[in-house]
This record gives C-alpha cells, sequence and structure tokens, in this order.
C-alpha cells in the first residue's frame, strides 16, 4: 500500500508555459520578470533566447518585422496567463507585445508550421510528370524551329474543317438586317397639332 508522501507526489503537477515577447526588451525587464515570477513557485526556467527580425510573427500579427524573444518556464504553483502579463505590464511592457502558451501547445503548433513549410516547398519543387517520350521530344523540335513570329507548329495545327451532323447551322439574324423604313413611330404623321383656343 502506497504512503501519502507517495499518493502525494504522483499527484503533483506543474505548470508549463512558454512566453513570447515581441520586439525589443526595455532595459533591464528580463531581471526583473524572472524576479517577480519566483512567486509562482519556478521549478525551471531557460535563459531568454531572441530570434531574428521576421517578416511575420505568427502570435503576433500587428507587429511585422520584429524579432521576438521566448523563455519556456515551469512553475509549481498555478500561474495563470494575465497575471504573468500583469506582472510584464508593471515592468513597462507593452501588454499586447506578450503572449504566454501552453508549453506542450507551443511545440505541436511549431512542429505543425515546420511540416506544413517542409509540404509546401516540396509541392513547388516535387513533380510527378515522367520523361517526355519521342513524340514530346519531337513536337519541341518542330515548335522550336518554327519563326519567332509565329511558333505554331503548322502540322499538328487545330483545324476546324469538319461537318457537324445535321447540315450548317443558319447565322443568327440581327436588327440590323430588318429593313429600314421612312415612316415616323409616332402616328405615322410628323405633324405638330394645332391649338384651338376655347375663348369665345
Amino acid at each position: 500500500m502506497k504512503t501519502f508522501a507517495e499518493y502525494l507526489t504522483e499527484s503533483k503537477q506543474t505548470y508549463d508555459y512558454r512566453i513570447k515577447i515581441a520586439g525589443d526588451l526595455p532595459p533591464g525587464f528580463m531581471a526583473g520578470f524572472k524576479e517577480k515570477l519566483k512567486q509562482f513557485d519556478v521549478v525551471s526556467m531557460t535563459d531568454a533566447k531572441k530570434t531574428p527580425v521576421q517578416k511575420n510573427l505568427p502570435d503576433f500579427p500587428k507587429y511585422p518585422n520584429e524579432s521576438m524573444t521566448f523563455v519556456d518556464v515551469t512553475f509549481n504553483y498555478p500561474a495563470t496567463p494575465p497575471q504573468i502579463t500583469q506582472i510584464a505590464e508593471l515592468l513597462g511592457l507593452d501588454p499586447n507585445r506578450i503572449c504566454i502558451l501552453d508549453k506542450q501547445y507551443a511545440d505541436s503548433a511549431e512542429q505543425e508550421a515546420v511540416k506544413q513549410d517542409a509540404e509546401s516547398k516540396n509541392l513547388l519543387t516535387d513533380t510527378d510528370y515522367p520523361a517526355p517520350d519521342k513524340q514530346q521530344r519531337d513536337l519541341k523540335k518542330d515548335y522550336s524551329a518554327a519563326p519567332k513570329e509565329h511558333q505554331v507548329v503548322v502540322k499538328n495545327a487545330y483545324k476546324s474543317s469538319f461537318t457537324v451532323a445535321g447540315g450548317k447551322t443558319p447565322p443568327a439574324v440581327t436588327t440590323d438586317d430588318f429593313p429600314m423604313g421612312d415612316k415616323s413611330p409616332i402616328g405615322g404623321k410628323n405633324k405638330i397639332p394645332a391649338v384651338h383656343s376655347s375663348a369665345r
């Protein structure tokens, strides 16, 4: 039978976060930030790592062409993202420039982004087309041998000389084909009616 201490050890939970900050940090920010986070009983905290300037930061779409600083931290005490954001704001950081993610989620999101990037590159570089056969190579020669003004392979040009079942369709009749008259469309007369006075 397990002792109470063993049950307590097994049920112990830690809180893992990845804290990301866009742009340059205020002077002395990181030292003060680490000191303030100690209130949540820090188990481990990595050194701050800074990325190169990137055109688009996935977690900060409003801040293009910025670098990003991030740290991974593990707490024994449950710390919520709003609490961590408030600490950063008290140390002079714009609260819109900090993003706190669950570390497991952040790792999976980054792996997925790398995977999608690799797949998109493969789509651009990999082709499933077979090597050209003899007929295709001959057509290429005919095309390249044609005059530059009209590079058309004459012997393979599309021809429209074929007969349709039911005969040839007559051309459509438009209003331009109707006979034009010389009469006015208003009653056949172009006279202005005479005005009769009602005075006696």
